[in-house]
């Protein structure tokens, strides 16, 4: 374990080994006059040539705890690296991450005057500056899988020889498979995975293996991220030899040394009748003082994000700049709207899924509300660590329906992530806020059918995504209120599901329309749409014949049908739960330790909540038949 840093190595000239006065220089007019404590603890020791595990809370300056050390070191070394050898790697499990280290690392660069020189582009077709081969410069270039090619990547990487590379996993290893890009023992110094719990995951085991058979055992690894000990049991598959450990906590307002997000974020719940799942979103920003400048609403499912970014600004109004991202959008796209937010001078809201959760640091983020809880418990720091970062105050507000889901706060509380009640002000009714939200909708959406198909996809989607929650037993499908959340999607009736099977309420929504003339406003869509449904019609002719036909030859008893239904039904069952017994079986050891302990935390939960209960309704009962304060007497006449 790394050493408690002293008040003397908080200042920047304070490091030992020094840093170099360009690197002051460029701190300083970045703003920060002292070091965070990860950074007074992992700086000194990554430049040390210590391999490093950091695990710090989210906003706390990690990016420049790694790319200080690396840029350094490379700075250090006795002779330039050679054409096309690389020096450096630091790879990200995401683009948007990978994109804000790399800008970053080019701020930094920009007070080296020779890698400055080296970076910036030639206006125009005036030729890039020379410089001497002996001079010691940084040369960054950033792999993203999805802006360019691979083809595109090596060419870059040919024309200029940089000597660092900031990347997604993917991208890395089909450039790394060039024999024109060359890691030798030699030249090759640092190795950072920037939220390493994410990346040794199932999804980047493969390729961060395939990485790490091509770089040198003698190297300098450092990993970082916000929750590190869940991963702690992989490191040794990535290389790392006697690592310290650098472990920065925060001190809570009880001076409990176990809180996983920053002391300047404040983590709340707020209890949503499902009615109101979307109208309360205005009431939340209308009762934030000062208004948030920079929002984030976290939902689960990308057709999620696709069908709110139409729907939320009729209900919000218009000021809030809504912007929409998730996985599924291209590159390009993503990060349009990223820069959109980023750079938004106007009150901005951030519509996103679990992609913009780690590692992103959005620059003053006041707000962030999970209208979905995600189903991954970890995740839920993640994303409340958008807020509340580098010392900013931030407030962070989970969305739980009334019931079993209160019991989430529970369960968080034994993650070591306790959150507290959010106090919303009442404004207008409930019944009239949510009406009105739903008229807005639904006016919408019955001037363009392709608005309802949306919402149908989304509706699906998310149910689907709260169907597969790991904390199964607090967020259960058969708790949920159809037909108030049909209604708070604006829906104009429910979808057909296998969920909705034995619902009996309405499934119409209590709206009467007249299906046949819905239209689709684009002209070429309702044309196709009215050709299908003549298509259908002239076939029901024969369709009823032969209907018919078969009710007369039906002779079988109703009881048999009974039967042949529940024998039906036994079969579904059964095939279900044998999928879910492959599904079961194909898990990892991992992953089943993950979900079983999750079940018990849970269970124990809602054991020690049940028993609370009988305890308050027997406290009830006691004081309703004892007028005097006393158990078990009765008051006279009564």
């Amino acid at each position: 374990m790394a050493p408690k840093p002293s008040s003397f190595t908080r200042t920047w000239d304070g490091l030992t080994p020094s840093l170099s006065e360009w690197t002051l220089d460029a701190v300083a007019s970045m703003g920060f006059t002292r070091m965070t404590p990860v950074q007074a603890s992992a700086i000194p020791l990554f430049m040390a040539h210590k391999d490093v595990v950091v695990e710090a809370v989210t906003g706390s300056g990690k990016t420049l705890s790694f790319l200080i050390p690396v840029v350094e070191k490379l700075l250090r070394i006795e002779d330039p690296l050679k054409k096309h050898h690389i020096g450096a790697i630091i790879i990200s499990p995401t683009r948007e991450l990978a994109s804000q280290i790399y800008q970053v690392l080019v701020s930094l660069l920009e007070f080296h005057p020779p890698s400055a020189a080296a970076i910036k582009p030639p206006e125009d077709d005036a030729p890039r500056p020379k410089l001497s081969s002996s001079i010691l410069k940084v040369v960054p270039q950033l792999l993203l899988g999805g802006s360019t090619t691979p083809a595109e990547d090596l060419s870059t990487f040919l024309k200029r020889s940089p000597n660092v590379l900031v990347s997604t996993p993917g991208r890395l290893l089909e450039l790394l498979s060039s024999p024109h890009v060359h890691c030798p023992q030699s030249s090759f110094e640092m190795l950072v995975l920037d939220e390493a719990d994410r990346l040794l995951d199932l999804g980047f085991k493969e390729d961060l293996q395939n990485i790490l058979r091509r770089l040198p055992k003698q190297r300098r690894t450092g990993l970082f991220s916000a929750s590190i000990s869940e991963a702690v049991d992989q490191i040794v598959r990535v290389g790392l030899r006697n690592p310290v450990k650098v472990a920065v906590k925060v001190k809570g307002a009880a001076g409990v040394v176990d809180k996983r997000t920053p002391a300047s974020l404040q983590m709340t719940y707020l209890t949503t009748p499902p009615a109101l799942k979307f109208a309360i979103l205005k009431q939340i920003l209308s009762s934030v003082q000062p208004t948030p400048q920079k929002t984030i609403f976290f939902v689960s499912t990308c057709s999620s994000v696709d069908y709110l970014s139409i729907i939320l600004p009729l209900i919000l109004g218009d000021d809030f700049n809504l912007v929409p991202l998730h996985g599924k959008h291209p590159a390009n796209v993503r990060q349009k709207n990223f820069t959109r937010f980023t750079t938004s001078t106007t009150p901005a809201i951030l519509l996103t899924t679990d992609v913009a959760s780690r590692g992103l640091d959005i620059p003053s983020v006041d707000l962030v509300v999970q209208i979905d809880p995600p189903s991954d418990p970890k995740t839920f720091i993640h994303r409340c660590g958008r807020a509340g970062r580098a010392g900013r105050r931030g407030l962070s507000i989970v969305l739980l329906h009334p019931g079993r889901e209160e019991d989430y706060v529970s369960f968080l509380e034994v993650r070591k992530t306790p959150v507290t009640p959010f106090s919303l002000p009442s404004t207008v009714s409930e019944a009239e806020a949510a009406k009105e939200a739903t008229d807005k909708v639904r006016a919408s959406m019955l001037r363009d059918r392709a608005l309802y198909d949306k919402g149908q996809k989304a509706f699906v989607s998310w149910l689907r995504s709260y169907s597969k929650h790991q904390a199964s037993s607090i967020f259960r499908v058969e708790d949920l209120d159809w037909e108030a959340l049909g209604k708070a999607w604006g829906l104009l009736r429910l979808p057909k599901m296998p969920e909705l099977r034995e619902f009996t309420g309405d499934k119409k929504l209590g709206v009467d329309l007249d299906w046949d003339n819905y239209a689709y406003k684009d002209k070429q869509r309702e044309q196709r749409r009215r050709e299908v449904m003549e298509e259908n019609s002239n076939g029901d002719a024969a369709q009823q014949q032969a209907s018919r036909k078969r009710r007369a030859n039906e002779s079988v008893a109703w009881s048999h049908n009974q039967e042949s239904r529940e024998k039906k039904l036994k079969r579904r069952e059964f095939k279900k739960a044998q999928k879910e017994k492959e599904r079961w079986e194909q898990l990892p050891e991992d992953e089943k330790r993950k979900v079983q302990e999750t079940e018990r935390m849970v269970k124990d939960i809602r054991a020690k909540n049940e028993q609370q209960r009988l305890l308050n309704r027997a406290a009830n009962a006691g004081a309703a038949n004892d007028g005097h304060g006393g158990w078990g007497r009765r008051v006279p006449g009564v």
